[in-house]
Formats: structure tokens, C-alpha cells, sequence
């Protein structure tokens, strides 16, 4: 599973141009930081108050007043920025963001997502997500492309709302998904998967792009 984590994220990586602010979301989206393309200049930004992430801290090496969203240990550039909610929050809302990267539980055709809650259990809430999706340029979300075999990219999501019509692009460990106005448009297949796994997979109609090609990670 960490495999697929890592082959995920390596993936999202490619989608950062130089001069990009992006945000990384909780879980499998943080680490996209350390993957990102050499020669290309990106600032990361966390919405619980500071830019300039760099990676995760080595195991020894953590500096316990320096965490990213999901709580986890992290390391800075030199050019690292720290500030309060406030702020961070007017970048996200203020559309200073190039790009969001998010996990989710579902996500459906019209670009719907539902990432924040499973009716009957106790979540904090949904944090910075609503206004991510909202404010980011670009909303890419990073996860596995079944739970436990069941479908995650649907027709029409089970699971409340996050934010609606706000997805561009999926990257999970089967292949590369851009949502259009027509659907879903299969635009890469990862090599270890076939049409018709990839298909079985999903819980929607797949438009298969007439440029389709190998989803490269390596």
C-alpha cells in the first residue's frame, strides 16, 4: 500500500509548474513534497500557517514547532514564511493558489466531491477543504482508486458534499482522470493495469482519450 502512496504522489508532482503556489492537503497528499521535478520552483503553502515546506523531517531530526496540516513533522526552505489562520486563509480564499492537491472518499462524473465524512461517525469537522476547493486554481485529488474494492469515482456521490463541480483532475495508482464537461476522460493507464481493470474499478462511464498513454513514475 505505501507502493501505491508513493507512485501516486510522484505522479501529482508532475503536475506543479515553476512559479506555482500549491497546497497539500492531509494524508497521502503530503507527500507529494518530496517528489517534486528538479529545476521546477514551487512553493507549497499549509493552511494551518506557513509557506516554504520542503519535505518531511527525518526520523531523529524533527522540530517539534514545525507540522504541517495533518500534524506531521515537516521541514522548511530558507525563504519559509510562518503566520496566523487569518492569513493563510486569505491566500487560499483570495485565489493566490496555483493548485490544490486532496484526498477524498468519493468522487463523481460532474466533478463533485465528498471528502470530509461517513454518516454515523465522529469527524472534527471539515477544515480548510471547503475553502481549498473554492479558492485553488487547480483541484487535483490524490487517492487509491477503490476502498477495500468498493468504487470511489461514481456517477453520483453516496457521501455528503464537500463542494460541488470543483474537481479537474484524478491521479490514483490505476491511471491519470480529467474531468470534463462530457465525463471523466481516462488520459493515462498505469502499465500495470489493463482497460478493462481499470473499468471494473470504476463506478462510472471512462472516456478513453484518443491520446491515451503510459502513466510514468519512475
Amino acid at each position: 500500500m505505501a507502493d501505491i502512496k508513493h507512485r501516486i504522489a510522484k505522479r501529482v508532482a508532475q503536475e506543479f509548474k515553476d512559479g506555482y503556489v500549491a497546497n497539500l492537503g492531509i494524508g497521502l497528499p503530503t507527500l507529494v513534497s518530496n517528489y517534486l521535478p528538479e529545476g521546477v520552483d514551487v512553493i507549497l503553502q499549509s493552511e494551518n500557517g506557513f509557506t516554504g515546506i520542503s519535505g518531511a523531517a527525518e526520523p531523529g531530526k524533527e522540530d517539534v514547532d514545525v507540522i504541517n496540516a495533518g500534524a506531521g513533522y515537516v521541514t522548511y526552505e530558507k525563504r519559509a514564511c510562518f503566520f496566523d489562520s487569518a492569513l493563510s486563509f486569505a491566500i487560499i480564499r483570495g485565489g493566490h493558489l496555483d493548485a490544490t492537491v486532496l484526498g477524498a472518499m468519493e468522487v463523481d462524473e460532474k466533478g463533485n466531491l465528498a471528502n470530509w465524512i461517513v454518516p454515523g461517525k465522529m469527524v472534527a469537522g471539515m477544515g480548510g477543504a471547503m475553502d481549498l476547493v473554492t479558492g485553488a486554481k487547480k483541484v487535483i485529488i490524490a487517492m487509491q482508486h477503490t476502498q477495500k474494492g468498493a468504487h470511489k469515482i461514481l456517477k453520483e456521490c453516496t457521501l455528503p458534499y464537500t463542494a460541488l463541480n470543483v474537481v479537474d483532475l484524478i491521479v490514483t495508482e490505476m491511471g491519470v482522470m480529467e474531468v470534463t464537461e462530457d465525463g471523466i476522460v481516462l488520459k493515462e493507464l498505469h502499465p500495470d493495469f489493463s482497460l478493462d481493470d481499470i473499468k471494473a474499478a470504476t463506478g462510472c462511464e471512462l472516456i478513453i482519450s484518443k491520446d491515451l498513454k503510459p502513466m510514468e513514475v519512475e
